[in-house]
C-alpha cells in the first residue's frame, strides 16, 4: 500500500531570505514574529530555560529574557502555527511559575535570527 506523500516547497526572495512555504493542498504559511511579555512568577523558576527548550522544540528562532521589574521578555520568529503554540505554553509557564498576564504582540518575521538564545 502507498501512502500519499507531500512535498514542502521553501521560496526565497532575490536575497535568499525565507519568504513562504508551500503547504499540502496549496495553503502559504508565512513566517512571523511574536512578541512577548509575560508577568507574574516567571523569574526564579526556570522560565528562560524552558522557554529556550520550547522554543527549540518548535522549531523557532530568537531570544528570550529577563527584565529587571520581574517580568520575562521573549522575541520570536518562525511559522504562526508554531508561534501560536508557544503563546499558549508560555501563558500557561513551566511547572513552578505562575503567570498573570503574557501580552502578545505580531509582525512581520525579520529573519534576523538564526538560533534561540537565552539573554541576560
Amino acid at each position: 500500500m502507498l501512502l500519499p506523500v507531500s512535498v514542502n516547497i521553501i521560496l526565497t526572495d532575490a536575497c535568499g531570505m525565507l519568504g513562504r512555504k508551500s503547504l499540502p493542498g496549496g495553503r502559504d504559511m508565512a513566517r512571523k514574529r511574536l512578541a512577548i511579555v509575560i508577568d507574574g512568577r516567571v523569574q526564579g523558576v526556570w522560565f528562560r530555560a524552558s522557554t529556550h527548550d520550547e522554543a527549540i522544540r518548535l522549531g523557532l528562532q530568537g531570544w528570550v529574557r529577563n527584565l529587571p521589574d520581574g517580568r520575562v521578555e521573549a522575541e520570536l520568529e518562525g511559522e504562526e502555527d508554531a508561534l501560536r503554540r508557544m503563546l499558549a505554553w508560555c501563558r500557561a509557564g513551566p511547572p513552578g511559575s505562575r503567570v498573570d498576564h503574557a501580552e502578545a504582540r505580531w509582525s512581520t518575521a525579520t529573519n534576523e535570527f538564526e538560533t534561540f538564545s537565552i539573554r541576560s
